[in-house]
């Protein structure tokens, strides 16, 4: 059995795919520059330079698309965590009351029980009293 592979890829994927390893390239250029920027600050002596030197506008952008993605991307995250805190806090307090509740039947389980033992006792000791009566009067 002899499988037919296809020699030629369609354009418009071959272009799709320039186009995704453009903008990743792009993207990590950014964070590349970002990086770079921010290290040479910190390495530079204070007494130098008070003032940074301004970024050109093509690094400023990028470092802002950079911030931007960023901030989507951890604003997501951020409130998914927040709002899975929220569900287990709010799970914790149901479970937290289901407790409480099944412990006040558990209590009043027990009462019950227990007035059952002391009247199926009381009845038990009358049933003995009347079969001793009984018993003395057929003697009798």
């Amino acid at each position: 059995m002899n499988a037919m592979r296809p020699e030629k890829i369609e354009t418009t994927e071959t272009e799709t795919v320039d186009t995704n390893l453009a903008a990743v390239t792009e993207v990590e250029a950014g964070i590349r520059d970002f990086v770079r920027n921010d290290i040479a600050y910190l390495r530079r002596p204070a007494s130098s330079t008070p003032d940074p030197p301004p970024l050109d506008p093509s690094a400023e952008a990028t470092v802002n698309n950079v911030n931007s993605l960023i901030q989507r991307v951890a604003g997501t995250s951020l409130a998914e965590i927040e709002n899975l805190i929220s569900e287990l806090e709010s799970l914790r307090d149901l479970l937290h009351a289901e407790g409480q509740r099944v412990q006040r039947e558990i209590s009043g389980y027990a009462q019950l029980s227990q007035a059952a033992m002391k009247s199926t006792r009381m009845i038990a000791d009358n049933v003995a009293q009347w079969k001793r009566a009984a018993d003395g009067l057929r003697n009798s």
